[in-house]
Formats: structure tokens, C-alpha cells, sequence
């Protein structure tokens, strides 16, 4: 023990422990040293519960010479300890300033428990070595790692009595040891009755818990974390977490804010670097390890990182998993952080995690409008990108796994955000290469929000429970009653394209910058296709030959685009932080062709589809050389077009009923699913006008129901009858690779077969 020692001077005025190098009995300088000093004993580490502002030191034994030892003086009372509280007694008071504030006793009473982890030999400590079996779990991988002394230190026990300037202080959602429930108006709490209570500083207490009231209506109650599930066993999973990534906690923690942070940003930068420059145990352990764990996906771009053996991911995804459902019990705004940061990892998105972070932010408040809360600023701004990122997350799974939205729009009264909600600006940016950039990603998660906000109302109005059953009684009319539907929403998506800035525009990729502005366009394209989706879904129903043929156009010129948009991605993009909707809208590019497919009109229709299909599908194989989940998008769309070319090279699918006698002006249509067909003369009947208004004319009809095909494109009429042509001169349908000419969404021509960006690889 005499060479492993340990000298901890505690200057508790600072806040702050210090590492000393204890002196050897044996050594000769020891044996030599100055007057006064002679009697003293090498010291080991033993927490001190004493909050005089002084430095001391604990002896071998456990006492402290320097303190004086009256129970008032030497340790907390029995209240303060259980509530893991500074215990301050006033000069000549005969409590405590907390017991007296809470109207109980102050006694010294009880035994102070020793502590339960059963390391106590210095040597182990430091190591981070448990002496369990091998067998035991994940702990068992990091056992060969060392923690640094300082990583070991404690942590804060309450952020408002840290001096010095910290921004945790006055902190609602990240208080230690304590967590706050928002106090709903029908449960068991009275709000007028609290108002009752309401002191100067906006707290009263009952017991061991005690409510904040944040502004004159909301009110939280806060509880101590003591006493909640596994809470003893918080700091062990810490060390293990750290222990995993030891010593390049700090490089994966950089690479997260330089990579993922700027286009994702639910954590506060300064206040995170703020508690791991303390300490990595003032964290709840999910977050820790999340933030490792998509930090990890990006270890090549860190120069001391590249050439070094990645941490064991799997290890830290099982502490992860396991240590968020511990914090549930005790919610705080980094339990949300951690589930959504979770849910973004290639194998973490789960419905049911989704359903209980909405569940928490609803306990934390994130629902509500926080403009006047008596909270810090920098909060305020976090909470509300965090309630965004929770609507995001709650909408975009909705899609992803066909559930309803759990999120009520009678529920929610967050404000949009705004720049001052984002403390981050361009000076904060990284210059290392493959970072992003945090102007653009600002920007980014503010349209990603806005597009949520469409594709919300989208599920609503006609994929809910109620829309589907409108649709299926309208019967014959479905067509048109979806389509009445869905133009409003294809305004706003038109908007909302044209509302983006030249900043998130796929071409702006800045010089050795990775771009994540993908993740928002591809979430464009599904939305989109999300509409067509559910209007072709009525054309089995659909008696109106005229109808029909405008909607598989539309839905093809979609496709075509979407493709288009895939097949000219670059490697900047491909290797950034992707959203996790994004493996399920590369999907569904697959899975809309599979459906154009399944539902085609001819034999030679079909055929086209498979192609594209197939040429998509190499797209993706390629590009996922660059994107890894790429490959699980392709597993989905393998699955959802299971036996589609053995069922759409079946000739009798196509015999009865006879093709004509179903649409007599079918004619017109070429393979690919309404091609060339003169609009304006196939509707020129007075009565078709008469019955179907909207119907006038083909140019009115296809800018009326479809609005974003051709006017946020660019394309104009002319243009889509030139490419219509031009498909069926060139024998589109024969397999031939072609994909037809289109103006893009991005002012330029694409000829698809060949298209910038080498299927990918750009």
C-alpha cells in the first residue's frame, strides 16, 4: 500500500480534487523530511461527506486531524446524506439549513453506510480491475484498460454550489442526484394548491422531495434519484462505459461534435465538455455510451484515431441499452438524448424505444412551451431542439413501422425554433477534415422539422385509421377524393423546396467537409412518394382511363427524380451522418418501383420497372461501400419485391380483362406507364368536362393535382410530353438500361443511364 498511496488534498472551496504523489515509509526521503512533518502517514482515498472551505487531509485511519470534530462539523446530517445534499449548519442554528427548511429534524443518529462497491484496494481502483469472473457479462471486455486517477474522482454532488462560473447551475433537466416530473393538471397533484405553497424562490418541499415552480402555471416535482432502480450501480457502469473506450474517451468525444453534433444537435456542446473536463461519472451512463457509440462509426476520420483498434462497440451497446431502461425510473433531459441518440444507430430503431421517449419528454415537459420558464437560457434552447428531434423522431417512425403518431397535436405547444436555439455559430466549426459544418447543419435540422411537420399531417389525412376508412367507402371515387387530399399537402411540399436555402443544396459540399444534406433530401423524396403511394392505391378502384393515366405519370416522374437524386450522391454525403429514417426512404424508392411494377397496365410496363429496379439495386450496392446501411435498405426492398418478377412476367396477368375494353384510350400510353399521350385532345369531351371540373385540360390537370412535379422541378409540360417521346423512340421498356431525360430538381438535365456521380461514387 506504502508505493501505492495516495495523497488527496480536497480544496472543497474550489470545487475541486487533486492527485498527489503519497510518500514511500521505506524511502530516504521520506526518512529525511522536514521538521513538523516527520510524524505524518502515508494517506489512502476515503470520501469525506465535510464541506468546510478548507483543504484537508484524511489519514490511513480515517480521520482528519485539520476538521474539527464536532458531528455538525465532520459530516452531514442524516436527512443531508440521504438526500446526498450539502449540509450547512448555520453558526449557533440547531438544524441545518435544509432540515430547517423543510420543517423536520436534524439528528446524527444513524451509522453512515459504507460504500458498496467492493473494490477498495487502491491498485484495483485505478485499473478499473472488478474481481468477478470472466464470465460476467460485458464487463468482462474492458477489465485490461486503465482509468486515470482524475477519471475516478467523485462527482458533483449539486451543480448549484459549484464555484465559479458553470452553466449547470439553476439547471431544471440536468440536476445530479435529483429529477424532475412536470406536474400535469388532472393527476394527483393540485396546481392551485401548489401555487399555495409558492415561496420567493419558487421551491417548497414535502419530505425528501419538494416542487419547482418554473413559471406562474407549470410546476415540477422533484425527487431524489436515491431509492430508484439500479441507482447504485450507476458509477460502476460509468467506469465500465469509460473503461471500454480508455484513454481515447476524450478523441471519440471530439469526433461526435466535429461529425454528428452539427446536423443532430440535442446535446448542449458546453455543458457536455463542461462535466466530462470534471469528470466522465457526472453523466448518466446511456449518454456516455451513446455518444461513444456513434463517435465510433466515424473513427477513421480522427488522424490519432485511424490507425489505432476500435473499442469494442458491441460491449458498449449492451451497457447502453441496458443503462437507459435503468434511467427511466429517474428521467432527465439526458435520458432522452441518450434513447434518441440510440435510435439512430444501425440496429437501434425500435418502435417501442420511440413510444418511451415520448413518454419521458411528456414527463420532462418537453411538450410544453418553455419561452418563460425561470430556467437558464442555454436550457430553454435545448429543450426545445429536443422536443423537435422527439416530434422528428415520433413521425418519421411512424412511417417507418406503419403505427400512429403518439403525439397529439392538441399536446403540443412547442414554439419553432429559432437561431437564438442554437448556441453554436460558424466560429465554433471545426477545420479538421471531415467535419461538418455548423451553419448548414442549423439550418438542416430546422427544415428536417418543418418537413416533419408535412409528412405529420400527410399520415393524418390519409394514412390514419379514420382517413383509410373514408377512402375504402367512397368506393369508386377514391381516386379523386385522396387526390382532393393530397394537393393541399403538395403545395406546401413545393414550398417548402422552394423555401431551402442555396446552403442545403446537394451541390454545395464544401472542400475536405463531409454534408449531410442527403439525409434531408431523401426525406423530400419520401414524403413525396409517401402521396403517391396512397393515391395509387386507389387506381384499382379508379373507372376514369384519364385519371388514371395522369396519376402513374406523376408517380413515374417522382421515381425517375428520387432515382436520379440517389445515383448522383457523392462520397461526402454517403459518409455522413445519416437520419435514421434514411435506411427506410432508400428503401422505399425500391419498394414505390416494386408497387409501379406489381400494379402496371402492360407486360411491357412491368418490364420497365424490373429494370429500374435492378439498376437501382446495383446503385445501392455500390454506394454502400461509402454507407453500410445501405445494405439493410436493400434487405428490405428484397423482401417487399419477393417473387415480383416471376408474378409480373406472367402473361394471363395482363389477358383478362382485355387491356382495351378496360381503358379504351389506353393507346395513347407507352410502356413505361403514360408516355406520350396527347392530354389535350384525350380530354376534350364537353360532358367529361362538365363532370370532372379540375379536368379541363391535361396541362391544368397535371399542375392542379401535382403541382411539385412540375413546377418545383422545373419541368414544364412540354418538357415531360419531349422526354414521353423520347422514351418510346428509344424502345423504352425493352430492358435497355434507359431512364429517360427529365430536368432535374436541381436545374440540371440528367440522362439517367449515366448520370453524375458514378452510381454513388461521385
Amino acid at each position: 500500500m506504502s508505493k501505492l498511496g495516495r495523497l488527496l488534498v480536497l480544496d472543497i472551496s474550489q470545487s475541486q480534487y487533486q492527485w498527489q504523489p503519497a510518500m514511500d515509509t521505506t524511502s530516504a526521503s521520506y526518512q529525511n523530511l522536514p521538521s513538523g512533518q516527520s510524524n505524518h502517514r502515508p494517506t489512502t482515498l476515503v470520501h469525506s461527506r465535510s464541506y468546510d472551505s478548507q483543504a484537508f487531509v484524511i489519514d490511513e485511519d480515517g480521520t482528519s486531524p485539520s476538521v474539527e470534530q464536532n458531528p455538525s462539523k465532520s459530516r452531514p446530517c442524516d436527512a443531508c446524506r440521504k438526500r446526498k445534499s450539502r449540509c450547512v449548519v448555520n453558526e449557533g442554528a440547531p438544524k441545518c439549513v435544509l432540515c430547517e427548511f423543510h420543517n423536520q429534524r436534524c439528528t446524527y443518529v444513524e451509522v453512515p453506510q459504507s460504500r458498496k462497491r467492493k473494490s477498495v484496494n487502491l491498485e484495483d481502483e485505478v485499473k478499473g480491475v472488478k474481481k468477478k469472473s470472466p464470465d460476467e457479462g460485458p464487463h468482462r471486455r474492458f477489465s485490461q484498460h486503465v482509468l486515470s486517477p482524475r477519471s475516478l474522482e467523485p462527482p458533483i454532488d449539486d451543480y448549484a454550489n459549484l464555484k465559479g462560473p458553470s452553466l449547470l447551475k439553476k439547471t431544471l433537466g440536468l440536476q445530479r442526484h435529483r429529477h424532475g416530473l412536470y406536474v400535469g393538471s388532472s393527476g394527483e397533484h393540485e396546481p392551485s394548491l401548489i401555487r399555495l405553497n409558492q415561496t420567493g424562490d419558487d421551491k417548497f418541499g414535502i419530505g425528501a422531495d419538494s416542487f419547482r415552480h418554473v413559471n406562474e402555471q407549470e410546476s415540477f416535482l422533484m425527487q431524489p434519484d436515491e431509492g430508484t432502480e439500479h441507482y447504485e450501480e450507476e458509477l460502476e457502469d460509468l467506469d465500465a462505459i469509460e473503461a471500454i473506450v480508455s484513454p481515447h474517451g476524450k478523441s471519440l468525444i471530439n469526433l461526435y461534435f466535429r461529425i454528428v453534433h452539427p446536423s443532430f444537435p440535442i446535446l448542449h456542446k458546453k455543458v457536455y465538455l463542461e462535466k466530462y473536463e470534471r469528470t466522465h461519472r457526472e453523466f448518466s451512463p446511456a449518454i456516455l455510451a451513446a455518444v461513444y457509440i456513434l463517435a465510433l462509426n466515424f473513427w477513421s476520420y480522427s488522424s490519432e484515431l485511424a490507425n489505432l483498434q476500435k473499442p469494442d462497440v458491441i460491449a458498449l451497446e449492451e451497457l447502453a441499452r441496458k443503462t437507459l431502461g435503468y434511467v427511466i425510473s429517474r428521467p432527465k433531459i439526458s435520458t432522452v438524448e441518450a434513447g434518441l441518440l440510440l435510435l439512430q444507430t444501425p440496429k437501434g430503431d425500435t418502435w417501442s424505444l420511440t413510444a418511451q421517449m415520448v413518454a419521458v419528454g411528456q414527463d420532462l415537459g418537453l411538450h410544453l412551451d418553455c419561452s418563460t420558464w425561470k430556467i437558464p437560457s442555454w436550457e430553454r434552447g435545448l429543450r426545445k431542439r429536443l422536443a423537435w428531434a422527439l416530434y422528428m423522431q415520433d413521425t418519421w417512425a411512424s412511417l417507418v413501422h406503419g403505427r400512429p403518431s403518439h403525439i397529439a397535436s392538441s399536446e403540443w405547444a412547442v414554439k419553432e425554433l429559432t437561431e437564438k436555439d442554437f448556441p453554436e455559430n460558424a466560429a465554433d466549426e471545426d477545420d479538421e477534415e471531415g467535419s461538418t459544418e455548423v451553419e448548414k447543419g442549423r439550418q438542416l435540422f430546422c427544415h428536417m422539422v418543418y418537413l416533419a411537420e408535412i409528412l405529420s399531417d400527410i399520415l393524418h389525412n390519409l394514412y390514419s385509421i379514420r382517413a383509410e376508412q373514408q377512402i375504402l367507402d367512397i368506393g369508386t371515387d377514391a381516386t379523386r377524393f385522396v387526390l382532393a387530399k393530397a394537393k393541399p399537402l403538395q403545395i406546401r411540399l413545393k414550398e417548402w423546396f422552394a423555401s431551402l436555402p442555396e446552403t442545403l443544396s446537394m451541390s454545395d459540399v464544401k472542400v475536405r467537409k463531409l454534408s449531410s444534406t442527403g439525409y434531408l433530401h431523401l426525406a423530400y423524396f419520401a414524403s413525396e412518394i409517401t402521396l403517391h403511394r396512397r393515391i395509387l392505391r386507389t387506381l384499382s378502384t379508379c373507372t376514369d382511363s384519364h385519371l388514371l393515366d395522369i396519376c402513374r405519370t406523376a408517380a413515374k416522374t417522382r421515381l425517375i427524380s428520387a432515382m436520379g437524386f440517389v445515383n448522383r450522391l457523392k462520397p461526402e454525403h454517403l459518409q455522413s451522418f445519416w437520419y435514421f429514417a434514411s435506411k427506410f426512404n432508400f428503401a422505399l424508392i425500391g419498394i414505390f418501383q416494386s408497387l409501379l411494377c406489381a400494379t402496371a397496365l402492360s407486360k411491357e410496363e412491368a418490364i420497365f420497372y424490373l429494370a429500374r429496379l435492378d439498376e437501382y439495386r446495383w446503385t445501392l450496392r455500390v454506394s454502400s461501400k461509402s454507407a453500410e446501411f445501405l445494405e439493410q435498405s436493400m434487405t428490405m426492398i428484397d423482401r417487399a419485391a419477393k417473387d415480383l418478377k416471376t408474378v409480373c412476367l406472367d402473361d394471363s396477368r395482363y389477358l383478362l380483362p382485355p387491356h382495351d375494353e378496360q381503358h379504351p384510350d389506353s393507346s395513347n400510353r407507352t410502356e413505361g406507364g403514360g408516355g406520350a399521350m396527347s392530354y389535350e385532345h384525350s380530354v376534350a369531351s364537353a360532358s367529361y368536362e362538365e363532370e370532372y371540373e379540375p379536368l379541363r385540360d391535361a396541362r391544368e390537370t397535371m399542375q392542379n393535382y401535382f403541382p411539385t412535379q412540375f413546377e418545383a422541378e422545373g419541368m414544364g409540360f412540354e418538357q415531360r410530353e419531349f422526354w414521353a417521346a423520347r422514351e418510346k423512340e428509344e424502345g423504352q421498356g425493352q430492358g435497355q438500361g434507359q431512364w429517360g431525360w427529365e430536368e432535374g430538381m436541381y436545374g440540371e438535365q440528367v440522362e439517367h443511364g449515366g448520370a453524375e456521380g458514378g452510381h454513388g461514387m461521385g
